[in-house]
Protein backbone atom coordinates (compact mmCIF):
# COMPACT_ATOMS: atom_id res chain seq x y z
CA UNK A 1 0.00 0.00 0.00
CA UNK A 2 1.35 3.41 -0.94
CA UNK A 3 1.57 6.15 1.66
CA UNK A 4 -0.42 8.51 -0.59
CA UNK A 5 -3.33 6.06 -0.48
CA UNK A 6 -3.06 5.79 3.30
CA UNK A 7 -3.06 9.57 3.81
CA UNK A 8 -6.13 10.03 1.61
CA UNK A 9 -8.30 7.77 3.81
CA UNK A 10 -10.30 8.86 6.82
CA UNK A 11 -9.42 7.79 10.35
CA UNK A 12 -12.33 5.35 10.40
CA UNK A 13 -11.22 3.73 7.13
CA UNK A 14 -7.68 3.47 8.48
CA UNK A 15 -8.92 1.79 11.66
CA UNK A 16 -10.80 -0.78 9.59
CA UNK A 17 -7.74 -1.38 7.42
CA UNK A 18 -5.57 -1.74 10.52
CA UNK A 19 -7.89 -4.38 11.95
CA UNK A 20 -7.80 -6.28 8.66
CA UNK A 21 -4.01 -6.15 8.50
CA UNK A 22 -3.65 -7.36 12.09
CA UNK A 23 -5.82 -10.37 11.27
CA UNK A 24 -3.71 -11.05 8.20
CA UNK A 25 -0.54 -10.73 10.27
CA UNK A 26 -1.89 -13.29 12.75
CA UNK A 27 -2.70 -15.70 9.93
CA UNK A 28 0.77 -15.26 8.41
CA UNK A 29 2.45 -15.88 11.77
CA UNK A 30 0.32 -18.98 12.25
CA UNK A 31 1.27 -20.27 8.79
CA UNK A 32 4.93 -19.59 9.47
CA UNK A 33 4.81 -21.47 12.78
CA UNK A 34 3.22 -24.51 11.14
CA UNK A 35 5.58 -24.44 8.16
CA UNK A 36 2.89 -23.64 5.60
CA UNK A 37 4.08 -20.13 4.70
CA UNK A 38 5.55 -20.08 1.19
CA UNK A 39 6.06 -16.35 0.56
CA UNK A 40 7.85 -14.99 3.63
CA UNK A 41 8.07 -11.45 2.21
CA UNK A 42 4.37 -10.97 2.90
CA UNK A 43 5.13 -10.84 6.62
CA UNK A 44 7.37 -7.83 6.11
CA UNK A 45 4.91 -6.08 3.79
CA UNK A 46 2.05 -6.46 6.25
CA UNK A 47 4.20 -5.27 9.15
CA UNK A 48 5.24 -2.17 7.21
CA UNK A 49 1.66 -1.41 6.20
CA UNK A 50 0.59 -1.62 9.84
CA UNK A 51 3.34 0.81 10.82
CA UNK A 52 2.37 3.25 8.06
CA UNK A 53 -1.27 3.23 9.10
CA UNK A 54 -0.41 3.73 12.77
CA UNK A 55 1.87 6.64 11.86
CA UNK A 56 -0.78 8.37 9.77
CA UNK A 57 -3.44 7.82 12.45
CA UNK A 58 -1.16 9.43 15.03
CA UNK A 59 -0.44 12.36 12.71
CA UNK A 60 -4.16 12.90 12.11
CA UNK A 61 -4.82 12.78 15.86
CA UNK A 62 -2.09 15.36 16.51
CA UNK A 63 -3.52 17.66 13.82
CA UNK A 64 -6.91 17.55 15.53
CA UNK A 65 -5.32 18.35 18.91
CA UNK A 66 -3.42 21.27 17.42
CA UNK A 67 -6.56 22.83 15.98
CA UNK A 68 -8.59 22.70 19.20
Amino acid sequence: MKIVDVRSKTAEQLSDELLSLKKEQFNLRFQQATGQLENTSNVRKVRRSIAQIKTVLRQKANEVKGEG
